[in-house]
C-alpha cells in the first residue's frame, strides 16, 4: 500500500516493499524496504519521466527527510522521477539495532544476519524493486559515499539495471583490505586537524584543555555516554564536511562553566557533543563499518584501531605531555565505542564477531568493471577525508568509461553543500556534454 501527499513544490509517495533477507535463499526470511517516491507538482508529464534512484551515504544511514526540494534533489527533479530508499536497516526500513537484533538470537545469530546488509545485498535489493517501480526499465543510480560504493558494486553484479551511473564522493578500492584503507586516513585527518587549527588556532589550547580535563575526570553525558579523551577525539569527523571545522569551534569555545567545585563541561557541550557522539540513530554504522572492506579470508579485526597505533601522534597522552597540539580522529570505529555508547553496548559482543569474521566475499568484479558499458560518471573530491583520493582515482581508471571530475571546491558532502552543481556537471560528463 503506498500513501501520497504534497509538500511545497513536490509531490510524495511512500512506498513499501518485502524482498528476501539473503537473496541467494529467495523463498525464505524476507525484511522490509521502505522508500519515498518524489516527483515535482509543476510536471504535468512527470508520470512520464525516467528515474533516478538515491543511495543515501553511511553504511548505516537512512530517514531520508526533508521539506520541499533541497537543491540538489531541485535539479534532479527537472527531468527525473526520484527515489528516495531506507537501505536495509535503515529508518523506515526493517530496523537493526540493540532493540530489534536480539529478535535473530544470540550474538552469533545476530552477527550472522548482518553480514547481509552490505553493498552486495542493497543492489540485490535495487534489482528487486526495480521492475515494480520502472516497470523493468533501467534507472539512473546516484551515489553518494557509501551509495557511490553500492553503485560501483552495482556496475559489477547488475550493470543491465542501470541507464546511467553517478558517484559522488565514494569511489572504493577494489581490492584494499580494511588496513590498507585506514593506513591512508590517518595522514588524511591529520592534514584536516592542520588546517582547522590554521583556521582556528585558539583551538588548540582549548582542545588541550578539554582533552586534560578528560584525563582526569570521569564524565558521562546525560544520555549515559562516557565521554573518554578516545571519544572526544574521534569529534574529529565534523572535519571532512563543508561546515564541520565551524561546527567543531563553536562546540569548542564554550566548553566550560565557572561552578562551585570548579570548572566543569557546560550542559550546553555535553549535549551537543552527546548528539555528535551517540551511534542511537545509526547503529549499523558502528556494526558493519568495516565489514564494507571485506572480501576476502582475512578479518577486519578492528582495523582502524589497531592502525591508529602506528601513528603515535594521535595518542592524547603523549600530546599533553609535550608541546604538541591534540590530534582530532575522523571516520574510524573502535572497540571502546561500544563500551562508551549506551546504544552500543548490548551489541558488543556482535560486533567482536563480525570482527573475527573470515568468509567474506567479494563485492567488485573487475573484469566486468573493465568492460563496462553503462555511463557513468564521478566527482572526487580532492583531499576528501572519507575516502582515499588515490585509491578513488585507481578505480576510476579500472573502470572502462567512467569520466572523474576532481574538485577542491567541495568536501565530502559536495552534492549536498554545492546545490545543483554537483549533480549538474556529473549528467553532463556522463552524457559526453563537456
Amino acid at each position: 500500500m503506498s500513501v501520497r501527499y504534497r509538500q511545497p513544490g513536490v509531490v510524495l509517495t511512500d512506498r513499501r516493499f518485502t524482498v528476501p533477507l539473503d537473496h541467494a535463499a529467495p523463498d525464505g526470511e524476507t525484511i522490509e524496504l521502505y522508500a519515498r517516491e518524489v516527483v515535482a507538482s509543476d510536471r504535468a508529464d512527470r508520470d512520464d519521466l525516467p528515474w533516478l534512484v538515491y543511495l543515501q551515504g553511511g553504511p548505516g544511514f537512512g530517514a531520508n527527510r526533508f521539506i520541499g526540494r533541497p537543491a540538489w534533489l531541485g535539479r534532479a527533479l527537472k527531468e527525473y522521477r526520484v527515489l528516495l530508499l531506507d537501505q536495509r536497516g535503515t529508518g523506515a526500513s526493517t530496523p537493526a539495532n540493540r532493540q530489534t537484533l536480539p529478535l535473530r538470537g544470540g550474538p552469533a545469530e545476530q552477527a550472522d544476519y548482518l553480514t547481509h546488509f552490505r553493498a552486495d545485498a542493497i543492489v540485490r535489493d535495487c534489482e528487486a524493486i526495480r521492475p515494480q517501480v520502472t516497470g523493468g526499465a533501467p534507472w539512473t543510480v546516484l551515489g553518494q559515499s557509501f551509495g557511490g560504493f553500492c553503485t560501483v558494486a552495482y556496475l559489477s553484479m547488475a550493470p543491465e539495471g542501470l541507464s546511467t551511473a553517478l558517484i559522488t564522493g565514494g569511489l572504493p578500492s577494489l581490492d584494499a583490505h580494511a588496513d590498507d584503507v585506514y593506513r591512508a586516513a590517518y595522514p588524511r585527518i591529520e592534514r584536516k586537524v592542520a588546517a582547522h587549527y590554521a583556521r582556528y588556532p585558539q583551538d588548540v589550547e582549548r582542545a588541550r584543555r578539554i582533552a586534560d580535563h578528560l584525563l582526569t575526570h570521569d564524565v558521562v553525558l546525560p544520555n549515559g555516554y562516557r565521554l573518554t579523551v578516545e571519544a572526544f577525539q574521534s569529534l574529529g569527523i565534523l572535519l571532512g564536511g563543508s561546515e564541520g571545522s565551524h561546527r567543531l569551534h563553536f562546540l569548542l569555545e564554550d566548553a566550560f562553566v565557572r561552578t562551585p567545585g570548579g570548572p566543569e563541561l557546560s550542559d550546553a557541550f555535553q549535549e551537543e557533543a552527546q548528539s555528535l557522539l551517540s551511534y542511537a540513530g545509526h547503529p549499523l554504522y558502528a556494526l558493519v563499518h568495516e565489514a564494507i572492506y571485506g572480501q576476502d579470508a582475512r578479518p577486519t579485526d578492528w582495523s582502524a584501531e589497531r592502525v591508529r597505533a602506528e601513528f603515535p601522534q594521535f595518542d592524547a597522552a603523549k600530546a599533553l605531555a609535550g608541546d604538541g597540539p591534540l590530534l582530532f580522529t575522523g571516520e574510524s570505529i573502535h572497540p571502546w565505542m561500544f563500551e562508551c555508547d549506551p546504544a552500543l553496548r548490548p551489541l558488543r559482543e556482535t560486533a567482536e564477531l563480525l570482527a573475527a569474521r573470515t568468509d567474506w566475499t567479494p563485492l567488485y568484479d573487475p573484469a566486468r568493471l573493465a568492460a563496462n558499458e553503462v555511463p557513468a560518471a564521478a566527482a572526487v573530491y580532492h583531499d576528501d577525508m572519507y575516502v582515499d583520493t588515490a585509491h578513488a582515482l585507481t578505480t576510476a581508471r579500472a573502470v572502462r568509461g567512467l569520466r572523474t571530475w576532481v574538485t577542491d571546491e567541495f568536501e565530502h558532502d559536495g552534492v549536498r553543500a554545492g546545490g545543483p552543481r554537483v549533480l549538474d556537471r556529473l549528467l553532463a560528463l556522463a552524457r559526453d556534454e563537456v
